[in-house]
């Protein structure tokens, strides 16, 4: 059975929304190499990217569009089978792309049933509540920033998890990704 990779950009106070503007180190200058390294460890070792529609209309807005991108996202995006959850999208607009428009718990089980790497999400506040809510995790992956914006949205907003820690990585930059797997 695959796994559900919940991966997230959190401050220090929980925060997963960037509705006020994105957050991000304080010197926005240092070396980000160590952290690319594991974004790109993360993309190998996943070929599903699961994303809620909000989120999905973004990415689709932006990533297609990128012709210069050196970070590798541009390509890993096109080129991975993205599912997109939603009862309202009928034509996602681009490449390899389901739409998932049935009861989530069935979807997500059906998906993770079938042959295939990790299945990764990211941002989709309300997507990610309903999978936490629905016990469909298997690990979080948070990357913690330096950076405490006291209001937002936050993962475990009204949930209880018992997570088992199984790594801590710290960045040049004074991100950290700490990996949950659910106990």
């Amino acid at each position: 059975m695959r796994d559900l990779i919940i991966t997230q950009n959190i401050t220090l106070d929980g925060v997963i929304d960037a509705t006020d503007g994105w957050f991000a180190p304080a010197n926005d200058d240092t070396d980000q190499s160590d952290l690319n390294e594991a974004l790109h460890e993360q993309a190998a070792a996943a070929d599903a990217f699961l994303v809620g529609r909000v989120t999905f209309e973004d990415m689709r807005g932006y990533w297609p569009q990128q012709t210069n991108d050196t970070t590798g996202i541009t390509d890993y995006l096109n080129k991975v089978q993205k599912y997109v959850v939603s009862t309202t999208l009928r034509d996602p607009l681009w490449a390899n792309t389901t739409i998932l428009a049935g009861d989530l718990k069935e979807e997500i089980t059906t998906l993770k049933s079938q042959p295939g790497k990790d299945i990764v999400t990211t941002g989709s506040i309300r997507l990610t509540h309903a999978l936490i809510e629905s016990d469909l995790v298997d690990e979080f992956r948070l990357f913690v920033y330096p950076v405490v914006l006291g209001h937002g949205a936050r993962l475990f907003d009204r949930h209880r998890a018992n997570l088992h820690l199984v790594e801590t990585r710290p960045f040049t930059s004074g991100v950290a990704l700490l990996r949950y797997r659910v106990a």
